[in-house]
């Protein structure tokens, strides 16, 4: 017995028209309405447009790849949502390479095409593309601005050109950009200042930036990046040079198992001045002749009376809940908390008035959509008083202080020596004998007393008028020498201010 063959719209349609056309007695139906549903339910057979030459079209999917194409064909259907151009000659993409608006495109294939040109207006026309690929070319500048029409693009793939220059705006406004490839190109140096604040790609989770020439990396910029990012930032395969800082950088990214680090231990190698050939960046721990030694993960110092606060770095995304354990046990949950622990809007914790008792490991667990993390931070609070910098202020300012006192002591002592009367008026008190010790002096040996005239006037010498003095120096102000006088304190003398007993000599001086 026959099996009935499945029968075909259209065949139901032709056989309608056979048995009776419009309205016929064997089977009256409504062709006309039908016949133009029919039509309209076609993409091909719309207004749309009808698949170009060499392609395949499959619904809202436009197949052009390996046609020999050199350039894009036209008309292409409003309709399309997906067009690949991969592995065709189709060296140069115009601003005019789309006729018309795309408002339905949203993937863009074109790898493998020999791609030198990309005109800054060839996106115009394709506002809400999600997925593009200009992977396998020959690119050798991203230009500004050029993608900048893409505010909707997710995916942007551009390795394995020729690219040596990135301009920092090229990637303006793309705030919904989650994965950037720019692997196996010529970039010497990207601008990492698009993810420092992550206000210029807040969505990016993944960048390629290996097989590179990158041969040095701003280690504390990276470092200060989300661990979410830096589990996806490939840097393997670039003749970076030899550091610690670079070792300590990867060290922690195989203590916290990031994907970038785990996935690719081996490529991740530095260029030793002193070796033939490239190292391994993780074979540096206490290698000469850097020796360097790992730096531990997440500890803070502090100093009590201070206020800090510590990071929950994870590395998961869609983070659904967060809360901190303390050394003591106390679960901090909500917002804001209470005492001296509170709980920030961004997962990190903040303690104010550090006590001693604040000192210990404090945890962080995290709950993701598909995992769950555990963070360990370390908080070290010294005493300020032993360790802290008030203590090291205190003593610079102290033995400061003291320099200046010395200084000053030691010159009012040198230049400001308390003297005798300045003149003898009408008085006949003869001079003391010259042989008193205590008017000897370090400096000179010898008496420079001169020997007074009985019943001279005492008169005021000046230095023009003197002659020299002690050590030869004229003696600006010396003491008159008074009229020498009987009687039985003629044996005490007039000291001279230049030849007081300096501090070398025990004899006190005579005021």
């Amino acid at each position: 017995m026959p099996v009935p063959r499945p029968q075909h719209p259209c065949d139901a349609v032709g056989q309608s028209v056979a048995m009776g056309g419009f309205g016929g007695a064997g089977a009256p139906l409504p062709l006309m309405p039908l016949l133009l549903t029919l039509a309209l339910l076609s993409p091909w057979g719309s207004a749309g447009g009808s698949c170009p030459p060499r392609c395949i079209c499959a619904s809202n999917i436009l197949s052009c790849s390996q046609a020999v194409l050199s350039s894009v064909p036209s008309p292409l259907p409003r309709f399309t949502a997906v067009l690949d151009l991969s592995h065709n000659n189709v060296s140069r993409l115009r601003a005019d390479w789309a006729p018309g608006r795309l408002a339905h495109l949203h993937a863009l294939l074109l790898s493998h095409n020999g791609l030198s040109f990309v005109s800054t207006e060839a996106f115009t026309h394709v506002p809400h593309l999600r997925h593009l690929d200009l992977s396998s070319n020959r690119l050798r500048a991203l230009e500004e601005n050029l993608f900048s029409d893409l505010v909707e693009l997710e995916v942007l793939l551009l390795y394995n050109n020729e690219i040596s220059a990135v301009d920092r705006t090229a990637f303006d406004n793309l705030g919904r950009l989650r994965k950037l490839y720019l692997g196996q190109n010529r970039i010497a140096r990207f601008p990492l200042e698009l993810l420092r604040d992550g206000s210029r790609l807040p969505q990016l989770a993944l960048l390629d930036l290996s097989a590179n020439r990158l041969r040095s990396l701003p280690v504390g910029e990276l470092q200060a990046l989300p661990a979410w990012l830096r589990d996806r930032l490939y840097l393997h395969s670039n003749p970076l040079a030899c550091d610690c800082p670079l070792f300590q950088l990867v060290a922690r990214g195989r203590r916290r198992r990031l994907s970038a680090v785990m996935d690719f231990q081996e490529e991740l190698r530095c260029v030793l001045p002193t070796a033939p050939a490239p190292v391994g960046i993780l074979a540096l721990a206490g290698r000469q002749p850097l020796n360097c030694s790992e730096a531990r993960e997440a500890v803070l110092e502090a100093h009590l009376g201070d206020t800090v606060t510590l990071s929950c770095d994870t590395r998961l995304r869609g983070v659904r809940s967060r809360h901190w354990v303390t050394p003591g046990g106390e679960r901090v949950l909500e917002e804001g908390g209470n005492g001296s622990a509170a709980l920030l809007a961004n997962g990190s914790l903040q303690l104010r008035a550090l006590r001693p008792e604040d000192a210990g490991t404090y945890a962080c667990w995290v709950a993701g959509p598909l995992l769950n993390e555990t963070l360990y931070v370390e908080l070290l609070v010294h005493n300020f008083t032993l360790h802290g910098p008030h203590d090291t202020l205190n003593t610079a300012y102290t033995t400061l202080v003291g320099c200046i006192l010395s200084v000053v002591l030691v010159l009012i002592y040198l230049y400001l020596t308390p003297c005798r009367c300045c003149c003898c008026r009408g008085t006949d008190k003869p001079p003391a004998p010259r042989d008193d010790s205590i008017n000897s002096s370090v400096l000179s040996t010898t008496p420079n007393h001169a020997a007074g005239v009985p019943g001279e006037p005492c008169q005021s010498r000046s230095a023009s008028a003197t002659g020299p003095g002690q050590n030869g120096r004229f003696k600006v102000g010396a003491t008159p020498q008074p009229p020498p006088r009987h009687g039985p304190k003629a044996q005490r003398k007039v000291s001279d201010p230049d030849s007081v007993s300096s501090v070398f000599s025990d004899t006190p001086i005579v005021v």
